[in-house]
């Protein structure tokens, strides 16, 4: 039996390395089974270095370097249509908020038959389909980014830190030039020839102490 050791994201994938195609419904490409055959027969076992799910084609490189590509199954769904699109919005808010899968078109979503009981009542039309499943990925799903998504938030960290930073940097830069310049320019005028005519005045003024101490 072949082992499938990597999964070649779909657009990645050469044409001419394809050996074959299997076909899985959403829920074996969430979480794929240990044998798989595809449609031309071939056989392989899954040898990868972490879970990972599956989209419609990707495909999975062989030990050889061939490819076996993934291809969305048939599923029995709702496609569900709406006159106003606030309530189709309202609908795939709730479907999110239970946990249900729903693919997002400009003006349908289509769900799994077995959300009905959600959306029936919601204003919408519910007509039962059948078609390859190719829901909106959750938020929280980083099956596809890993560690590159890791990395992006940790730069974006970074970036804000760094901004942070450099804001208080500039701050504390303004701010000390602003000092060194009021003492080089305008208060060392000013201490100048407002303390020099002070300092006259004081001194006509207080005459003999002053005059005396200062000889």
């Amino acid at each position: 039996m072949q082992r499938a050791t990597a999964i070649v994201r779909k657009v990645a994938v050469r044409a001419d390395a394809i050996v074959d195609t299997i076909v899985l419904d959403h829920a074996a490409r969430q979480a794929p089974p240990e044998s798989l055959t595809g449609e031309g027969g071939l056989t392989l076992s899954l040898a990868l270095a972490k879970a990972a799910s599956l989209e419609d084609g990707d495909a999975l490189r062989l030990e050889d370097g061939r490819l076996v590509t993934i291809r969305a199954a048939g599923e029995p769904l709702l496609e569900v249509r709406a006159e106003n699109p606030a309530r189709l919005l309202r609908l795939a808010w709730q479907l999110g908020g239970s946990h249900v899968p729903a693919e997002i078109a400009a003006d349908v979503l289509y769900v799994p038959r077995s959300a009905a009981e959600l959306v029936r009542g919601q204003g919408c039309a519910a007509t039962p389909v059948t078609r390859a499943f190719k829901p909106e990925r959750a938020a929280h799903d980083h099956s596809q980014c890993g560690h590159d998504h890791h990395d992006h938030g940790h730069r974006a960290h970074d970036h804000h830190d760094h901004g942070h930073h450099a804001h208080d940097h500039a701050e504390h830069d303004h701010t000390g030039h602003d000092h060194g310049h009021s003492h080089a320019g305008h208060d060392h005028g000013h201490s100048h020839g407002h303390d020099q005519a002070h300092d006259h005045g004081a001194h006509g003024h207080v005459h003999g102490p002053d005059c005396k101490h200062e000889h």
